[in-house]
């Protein structure tokens, strides 16, 4: 089976264009209004797919270095920057987290969409959170959102069937979960097809292994890798308090 976002990548942007990734970045701003002394100028990128949070922030403004382990995904993410007319605020980046090491800091750091919970290992998220903290100046805010152990326990993960229509495609994707509590993982089942018009063009079949977080786990890692918590919500939430109906949570952190 294939790794995570090669082949899937070609149909990425597609199946999120219901994302709304202006609201998210007015989120991320406002949490630099809530948390940061100052506006920052140069944001770090963790994770950044194909740029959907990156070329709006630097459309707002801001310097932007996008990194992300899938060559595919940064091929289109420099490819919109270039069609953007964005070039000279945006720089993208193939390379693992875990290796992370771009010579410079950074005044905030985002790692957004879940990219968190992608890194399944203890030893892994350990080692991702230091390389973060050693970019980022002090003071510098962390914002993540991941899977929230709590509601995914409580709801369930179940088989979903998403179909999505543009550029004169039709893509069906079904997503089968299997759950491992032990682990901590859910292992998500991908099968991707492509159609245009009858005529199936395209088939990809990707499995992606997603972590769900607990909240004393996650202030431990942060904590112990020179991060202070500041707030747990619930994604696009910043006034509320998760629960287990809140799948999605966002961390927002200070470098000390």
């Amino acid at each position: 089976m294939a790794k995570p976002f090669g082949a899937y990548a070609k149909y990425y942007d597609l199946l999120y264009r219901d994302k709304d990734y202006e609201r998210e970045c007015d989120l991320i701003e406002e949490v630099f209004r809530l948390f940061s002394p100052r506006r920052p100028d140069v944001i770090l990128d963790a994770g950044c797919g194909t740029g959907g949070h990156a070329i709006p922030l630097a459309r707002r403004g801001y310097r932007v270095v996008g990194v992300d382990a899938s060559e595919a995904m940064i091929a289109i993410a420099r490819d919109k920057a270039r069609r953007a007319g964005l070039a000279d605020r945006l720089e993208f980046h193939v390379m693992d987290l875990r290796e992370l090491a771009l010579d410079r800091v950074f005044d905030a750091c985002i790692c957004m969409f879940a990219v968190l919970s992608y890194i399944t290992e203890n030893e892994d998220l350990a080692r991702v959170l230091r390389r973060i903290r050693e970019h980022l100046r002090p003071g510098g805010l962390f914002i993540s959102d991941f899977w929230y152990g709590p509601a995914v326990l409580t709801i369930r993960p179940s088989v979903r069937v998403k179909i999505v229509e543009g550029d004169g495609l039709r893509v069906v994707r079904f997503a089968r979960p299997r759950l491992d509590t032990l682990k901590h993982t859910c292992e998500v089942h991908y099968r991707l097809l492509v159609l245009r018009g009858r005529e199936l063009v395209d088939e990809v079949e990707e499995v992606h292994v997603v972590r769900y977080f607990f909240p004393q786990e996650l202030r431990h890692y942060l904590e112990e890798n020179g991060f202070r918590l500041l707030r747990l919500c619930p994604f696009m939430d910043l006034n509320g308090v998760p629960s287990e109906e809140t799948w999605n949570v966002m961390a927002i952190a200070k470098a000390v």
